[in-house]
């Protein structure tokens, strides 16, 4: 499907679900519960944490660390979920008006466990990702290059398609690779931020797909004929498969048709 089609049936999914709404006081607590836990740990899994979705399911609900896996997995998971409740204070507060503040806070509360000075902090020395030809911007231009993607983000939020403005979140905050570690969390709670925002889904990008969220990555960070399209692509049939499972929990009935290719 074009990103057009996606988008169309993204938003047809989203007037089904609009329809059902408010949820009760109750529904939305059990649903928080629910998709802190599990972007919780995909998120962590995409970054080779090795924590099971039921031993996140402990380590958060009850406090219960798994035995023989590492303390940082431990640390990267309660640490991810604090930021998924900043993450979804922010989502509700309203009109969303951008800062690096808002950035900064939702790596401070993922990293701040596994080490507090770098914690919320820009990077201070070069970094280089294995595996790509793309090379981060250098200490010197991060400053710079967040103030950029600031103004970006405020300027374009109301004139993107809320999925693919996420999508474009993502992406450009994992260009400019500000912290030492964790960026991608990061990425994916902004882009989640957004899309909470704008009434869609929380997305979970399963480890299954840790190989066509990269490619797609590559692609649009590629020197010659970069390009979006893999990535938006991706994004979208994630919010698809998101919107699919909140009407799975709610026995919201959809009308079944072709699949994204």
């Amino acid at each position: 499907m074009s990103i057009k089609e996606l988008l169309d049936k993204i938003d047809g999914y989203r007037a089904v679900i609009s329809a059902k709404r408010p949820l009760t006081a109750e529904e939305i607590r059990e649903l928080d519960g629910y998709y802190r836990i599990g972007t919780t740990y995909t998120s962590n899994a995409l970054e080779g944490n090795s924590l099971t979705l039921s031993e996140t399911k402990v380590l958060l609900e009850d406090g219960l660390t798994a035995g023989g896996k590492p303390v940082r997995d431990c640390y990267e998971a309660t640490g991810h979920a604090e930021a998924y409740d900043f993450m979804l204070e922010v989502a509700r507060s309203g009109e969303l008006c951008f800062t690096e503040d808002i950035i900064k806070r939702l790596h401070f509360l993922f990293y701040r466990s596994i080490d507090s000075v770098k914690a919320g902090v820009y990077r201070q020395h070069q970094i280089f990702i294995t595996g790509t030809e793309f090379l981060p911007p250098t200490v010197a231009d991060i400053p710079d290059r967040m103030r950029v993607f600031i103004q970006q983000l405020n300027e374009q939020k109301t004139f993107m398609h809320s999925v693919l403005f996420a999508a474009f979140a993502h992406r450009r905050l994992v260009d400019i690779h500000p912290f030492d570690d964790g960026n991608g969390r990061t990425a994916r709670l902004l882009m989640n931020l957004i899309l909470m925002n704008g009434g869609y889904c929380i997305i979970s990008i399963p480890p299954i797909l840790w190989h066509e969220y990269i490619t797609a990555l590559q692609a649009a960070q590629r020197s010659e004929n970069p390009s979006d399209t893999l990535f938006c692509q991706l994004i979208c049939q994630c919010e698809i498969e998101a919107q699919k499972d909140y009407c799975r929990l709610f026995r919201i009935p959809l009308k079944t048709g072709p699949e994204p290719m």
